[in-house]
């Protein structure tokens, strides 16, 4: 059995244990060692289903504590308290070391399917898939299935939570220009195996997303205050004063 279908059938075990209630809201995991004996693995492989099953939001990793399922309730009300900064935060520090990893593993088929994402952001209608296609592409270059799906999760995420589409969609159109550039950074960085450039690249180009994020908002509160501004003045406002 691969790596991958071990990793699978491990999340898909214990998640079913855990709506089956062997594993009930609040209780604790059994440690690492004695997963690895129970499903027969490496402890590796458990530590990748752990990292699966926290970012599906189905447990929760306390440091020295151990690893604890989560209430139904916390995962169906996870996604709505996640920010768009929140998101592009967690995706700068994951895909910054999964660009570092794939530049030591990235294929030269992967960089031919890579590098044509490129072309297709050219056009502007073409640019969203694309964008997804290419960070997904990354991903898969690293052939670590957690951090696979760490990145898709995270995508998923930005990508259907209403908060945050509003948000991307607000500063994703500005600078097409601008992203692509980044994106041909971060090409470039791989293509020349290099995972200290890979990793500043891509760090280099959520910064900027995130900076671009800021300077939305504070145009969003500024535009607010002004029309509350204009409620209020409209409000105190005494009408044909200048008759009094």
């Amino acid at each position: 059995m691969s790596n991958r279908r071990l990793f699978w059938r491990i999340v898909e075990n214990i998640e079913k244990s855990i709506d089956s209630g062997t594993y009930s809201a609040g209780s604790r995991l059994p440690p690492e060692r004695e997963l690895a004996q129970t499903f027969d693995v490496s402890r590796p492989t458990i530590r990748e289903a752990i990292i699966a099953l926290e970012v599906r939001g189905r447990i929760e990793v306390k440091t020295g504590s151990g690893v604890y399922v989560l209430e139904s309730d916390n995962i169906a009300g996870a996604a709505e308290k996640v920010n768009a900064f929140e998101v592009t935060q967690a995706r700068a520090l994951i895909e910054g070391e999964v660009a570092a990893i794939a530049a030591t593993t990235i294929t030269e088929p992967e960089l031919k399917q890579l590098y044509k994402t490129l072309v297709d952001m050219e056009n502007e209608k073409n640019i969203a898939a694309a964008d997804e296609e290419f960070h997904s592409i990354i991903a898969k270059s690293t052939r670590n299935a957690a951090m696979i799906l760490s990145v898709k999760n995270l995508w998923d995420l930005r990508s259907s939570t209403p908060a945050i589409i509003d948000d991307y969609n607000s500063v994703c159109s500005r600078d097409n220009e601008q992203t692509l550039a980044e994106h041909k950074a971060i090409y470039h960085a791989l293509e020349s195996g290099n995972s200290t450039e890979a990793r500043q690249a891509m760090h280099g180009h959520f910064n900027r997303l995130i900076n671009t994020l800021f300077d939305a908002a504070e145009t969003k509160a500024l535009e607010e205050i002004k029309r509350k501004n204009s409620e209020q003045r409209g409000l105190y406002s005494i009408p044909n004063a200048a008759s009094i």
